[in-house]
């Protein structure tokens, strides 16, 4: 038996009494002067609130001097045009173009992607976990969607997610360790200063209700008639193409980003009923441009929302307590510009994507600079897992 208290080295590991050796094995190399090259899978590069997110820190991965490659599922002429700047800044290429490419870091960001990672030839492998997909899954769907989901939140991947329920949720279900990443807002774009599309009502109240449609778990067709039920000024900003909807009277459909601000900017509320959320970013920038929120207790709501304070939180599939909701802001001005108040105070506190995203990229230099390892028995651990399922991107 070796004596620490002697200063003898370990047998076992040959490293000092304070283990200095062993542990500087996963020390990051000092960046090099080579361009570090990224991968990211994607489902689809059209609107989506996840697209967003990825595509803000795939933007700070290039401003940050790497070379960054969108590999996108679905057919990237699919996109609305110009609805974000990554757009226009990014190589854009499909998934089957990656052929024989070499790069530093390959990282899926929807759980389809996880199964295509043995065609990218990469160094390191990621895994940006925005939400547990697994419950994207309902009742008619084949059950393997939601196994196929769920297993790939057990592979061998360097995690990254973006909420604490999410980190803790892959820690205690999975034992899969995840680095805390949360999502930023565009402080520029998003605030209570700046052009409206019309002038918020100094009477009644102007809801906003934001969501695709023909999706169950955002639904967002029921959140327009509970607040059709209530006041006539309802607007709709959807990523759906539509020309018109009953009911509505302002339709935003497929707006670029720099525009939804001024929308938000009109509106006093926003009704956002989710079933399933990952960090819920609308209501996020309703507060930063001077409006409040009215929002199931779905999760990701804990991240910020404070019932009473800044929002009204309303239990899951409580229509009424959601129209009752409406209605007590409605008659109670007060109310109404209190929840306001509170929700520049929370929006204050809230990271900027400059800071949000500098722990993104700071991440991925730390993976790409690690020493090379074996990735044979992850890879094929991937290949042998690939369900056979349909659906579409969640």
């Amino acid at each position: 038996m070796v004596n620490v208290a002697d200063g003898v080295g370990d047998a076992a590991t040959g490293s000092s009494r304070w283990h200095h050796d062993h542990f500087a094995k996963f020390r990051p190399a000092p960046i090099t002067s080579q361009r570090i090259r990224v991968c990211i899978l994607v489902g689809s590069v059209d609107i989506s609130g996840g697209t967003y997110v990825i595509f803000q820190h795939a933007v700070a991965l290039a401003d940050s001097g790497l070379d960054v490659t969108i590999a996108s599922l679905m057919p990237i002429g699919h996109a609305a045009p110009n609805w974000h700047p990554a757009l226009a800044k990014l190589r854009l290429i499909s998934i089957d173009s990656v052929g024989d490419e070499q790069f530093d870091v390959a990282m899926a960001t929807w759980w389809r992607t996880v199964y295509r990672l043995p065609e990218v030839r990469a160094r390191q492998y990621a895994y940006f976990v925005q939400s547990i997909e697994s419950r994207f899954a309902t009742s008619d769907d084949d059950v393997s969607v939601a196994e196929g989901a769920a297993n790939t939140y057990t592979f061998d991947l360097f995690t990254l997610t973006i909420t604490s329920l999410l980190q803790t949720y892959l820690a205690v279900t999975f034992g899969r360790p995840s680095l805390l990443v949360r999502n930023g807002v565009r402080k520029d774009l998003y605030s209570p200063f700046g052009p409206s599309l019309r002038a918020r009502p100094e009477q009644g109240l102007r809801v906003l209700v934001e969501g695709p449609l023909g999706i169950p778990l955002k639904n967002t067709e029921r959140a327009i008639e509970i607040a059709c039920s209530v006041t006539t000024d309802v607007w709709l900003l959807t990523s759906t193409p539509v020309r018109s909807y009953s009911g509505i009277s302002q339709l935003c459909s497929r707006i670029p980003v720099d525009l939804c601000a001024g929308i938000y900017r009109s509106c006093d509320v926003l009704l956002k009923l989710s079933r399933v959320e990952g960090m819920f970013g609308p209501p996020l920038e309703m507060f930063h441009c001077g409006g409040t929120a009215v929002v199931y207790d779905v999760t990701g709501s804990e991240e910020y929302i404070r019932n009473g304070k800044n929002a009204l939180l309303v239990e899951m599939e409580d229509e009424v307590g959601a129209r009752d909701a409406l209605v007590e802001l409605l008659h109670d001005r007060s109310l109404l510009e209190g929840l306001r108040a509170g929700a520049l105070r929370t929006a204050a506190l809230w990271p900027d994507w400059t800071e949000a995203s500098a722990t993104f990229v700071d991440a991925v230099l730390t993976l790409a600079n690690l020493p090379d390892r074996d990735h044979g028995p992850l890879l094929e651990s991937i290949r042998s897992a690939v369900p056979s399922v349909s659906g579409d991107h969640g």
